[in-house]
């Protein structure tokens, strides 16, 4: 059984310049210009020991400009899968997992689902929407985005530069023979607006896109989503003093300087990084989903996703935040199957249906 605290790690991308850090802390800038990792709430030893008892692949190929992105794919089948969403714990949200090899099977895939995880997170991150998915008939490869997980760095691009990756790892793995059927798009956060990026380079190739609490501006996102952070109250000793300091510099303009810092470290304008402008030229199906309680990436974001391409459909989830939107499995498993279901050629997008969560 895997119990775990889950997609949690946004909350803690700040710790890196926390004065506890028994190396030398990394500015905002840094921090913004390459998170890390995995998130240190989701240890990859106890996904890779779930991973041991589950029949898998896994590789890597080479991102748009020569990046190393591993994956991780499942083959459809019954994987009994047991999730349980337990609800908000004391700091973060908690789910239990359990699941196990399933009978061997010839039926072919109904598809393929790609699968981008949120910023401070990796692949592993969303494996109960991989193994939902593989046991509804898809074929499910969750990548590890560039400077997370096991692939390996480059320049973020806050969704561009993520988005010419997944259209390159798309191209070599069905060079490869990896990619059954019709591809689909499943991004939560940073893999959202990845995602996007990615379905207006696809074009046709894709048949449809779910994007969970998608930022609308990158340089806008940062605004809204430190101040967050930073208001939480002290955990431990060390926070008394790192938390008030942290509200201090980058509080007024600090943000302002330490965005601008970003940007002249990465060679882009993060004000500019529009993900409703890419939106809006996507052909493919596309299913924004959003939780009305998102402090992190405000609601306003995802409204004005919305209104930035009529032909999207918009999902507003109430009670739920940041955090325990992707692990609502229980509440939107269902909404998620019938959108991928239900795409079709053409341009061919279903409505949500009323009272879907």
């Amino acid at each position: 059984m895997l119990r775990s605290l889950a997609l949690a790690g946004v909350c803690v991308m700040l710790a890196g310049f926390a004065l506890s850090s028994p190396v030398p802390p990394l500015s905002l800038s840094e921090r913004l210009a390459a998170p890390g990792g995995t998130s240190p709430l989701v240890p990859t030893e106890r996904i890779d020991a779930l991973l041991a008892q589950l029949p898998h692949q896994q590789g890597s190929v080479a991102g748009s400009d020569g990046v190393r992105l591993h994956w991780i794919a499942f083959d459809p089948g019954n994987y009994q899968l047991d999730y349980r969403y337990l609800g908000k714990g004391k700091h973060f949200p908690e789910f239990s997992m359990d699941a196990s090899a399933p009978a061997p099977s010839a039926i072919a895939p109904r598809g393929t689902v790609i699968l981008l995880h949120g910023w401070m997170m990796d692949g592993g991150s969303l494996l109960p929407w991989a193994l939902e998915l593989a046991q509804n008939g898809y074929r499910t490869i969750a990548l590890d985005l560039r400077n997370h997980g096991r692939s390996g760095h480059a320049p973020s691009g806050y969704g561009t530069r993520e988005g010419e990756d997944v259209v390159a790892a798309l191209q070599t793995l069905k060079a490869e023979g990896q990619i059954s059927g019709p591809v689909h798009l499943l991004g939560v956060s940073y893999g959202a607006a990845t995602a996007i990026f990615a379905a207006r380079e696809l074009g046709p190739q894709l048949r449809s896109v779910v994007a969970m609490e998608s930022f609308d501006n990158a340089g806008q996102a940062i605004r809204t989503m430190v101040p967050h952070m930073l208001s939480r109250p002290p955990e431990r000793l060390s926070d008394y003093v790192a938390l008030p300091l942290a509200r201090w510099q980058y509080g007024g303009s600090g943000l302002d300087d330490a965005i601008a810092a970003t940007d002249h470290k990465l060679g882009i304008d993060l004000d500019r990084v529009d993900v409703g402008q890419a939106l809006a030229q996507v052909p493919a199906c596309v299913l924004l989903v959003h939780g009305r309680d998102d402090a992190h990436i405000p609601v306003a974001q995802g409204r004005a996703l919305a209104a930035a391409a009529p032909h999207a459909r918009y999902l507003e989830v109430a009670g739920e935040d940041h955090l325990t939107l992707p692990m609502r499995l229980d509440r939107l498993s269902n909404v998620v199957n019938h959108w991928f279901a239900e795409s079709g050629d053409n341009n061919h997008c279903p409505a949500v249906p009323a009272g879907a969560v």
